[in-house]
């Protein structure tokens, strides 16, 4: 019950002044797209710029860990994939969409601070870790997916330009690339820039969270409830224990297993939307599903919490 309040709570309030700002009209959604504009943009790719140019990837980039957390992600996709597609008779691109929700945990907004607060900022090294390769992959898989779905008659090879530009858009795909560049080249960020690029860093988790809220005030569950209901049930319940069960067999040190199992109990990301936004297939489950997931992961999280070591 502690790790309830200590723990997960604060996050979500923080998340929630951001709903009810938007809901009494405190605060206009047109300032909650520009909060998130600068959050997404610019805050959160300084955070994860700085982390991973200072991150040890030696130490940190725990093989055993990735192959925990992503094989349980792409095993999602699939279970969410065919689920969409054989229980719910929907149409291969809203599948593959409703697939990316169950396989885009929220990573950075929710499971961050979550670990960070549990477990101290020390810990955050192997969510980094995971953090550095979960925008490109989940992209990647997600859109050389709608793309094959979509395109049925076209070759993969003609879909890549797509692929890529649709990646390199993204200001925390770029982020991540340029951090592991400053990284691998030894190259020192020079003082002043860094002290400027922590100060943006140290706005973006409370700005992003005040802006999520906001955003998810927009999305209000309607409709497919069966569906919504297995994404959540995918995204916070068979993620993490694929994640727990790969983990134990792979004997991950505490600090990977917590980080790793913690990342993928979080609810699908904005970005989940988004992607179903960019395609027009599956926004209201995809929308519904991102609301109705986040709200969940505070006891859900709470469960992982009590039982990790």
């Amino acid at each position: 019950m502690q790790a309830l309040f200590d723990v997960i709570l604060p996050v979500f309030l923080v998340l929630g002044f951001g709903y009810v700002a938007v809901w009494r009209g405190w605060f206009q959604e047109g300032w909650i797209d520009g909060l998130m504009r600068f959050a997404q943009n610019f805050a959160i790719p300084c955070l994860l710029f700085r982390s991973i140019s200072r991150l040890d990837l030696a130490a940190e980039l725990h093989p055993g860990m990735l192959v925990s957390f992503y094989a349980g992600a792409l095993i999602c996709f699939f279970v969410g994939l065919m689920g969409a597609r054989h229980l719910f008779a929907r149409p291969w691109p809203d599948a593959v969409a409703i697939g990316f929700v169950c396989l885009f945990s929220n990573s950075v907004l929710l499971g961050i601070p979550i670990t960070e607060r549990a477990w101290g900022p020390e810990a955050l090294a192997r969510n980094f870790a995971i953090v550095a390769l979960h925008s490109p992959f989940c992209y990647l898989v997600g859109i050389t997916a709608m793309e094959i779905s979509l395109n049925a008659g076209r070759s993969l090879r003609e879909a890549a330009p797509r692929i890529l530009r649709a990646m390199f858009r993204n200001a925390m795909v770029l982020a991540i690339f340029a951090g592991f560049a400053v990284n691998l080249s030894g190259l020192a960020v020079p003082a002043m820039l860094g002290d400027a690029l922590d100060m943006m860093a140290r706005a973006a988790l409370p700005a992003a969270l005040f802006g999520l809220g906001g955003t998810l005030y927009r999305y209000r569950p309607e409709g497919d409830l069966r569906t919504i209901l297995m994404v959540v049930a995918i995204s916070l319940g068979l993620h993490p224990a694929i994640t727990w069960t790969l983990g134990s067999l792979l004997h991950l040190d505490t600090a990977a297993f917590r980080s790793a199992v913690i990342t993928a109990a979080m609810a699908p990301g904005i970005n989940a939307y988004l992607f179903a936004n960019l395609y027009g297939v599956a926004r209201r489950v995809a929308a519904s599903s991102v609301l109705v997931a986040t709200g969940t992961t505070m006891i859900t999280a709470w469960f992982w919490l009590s039982v990790l070591p």
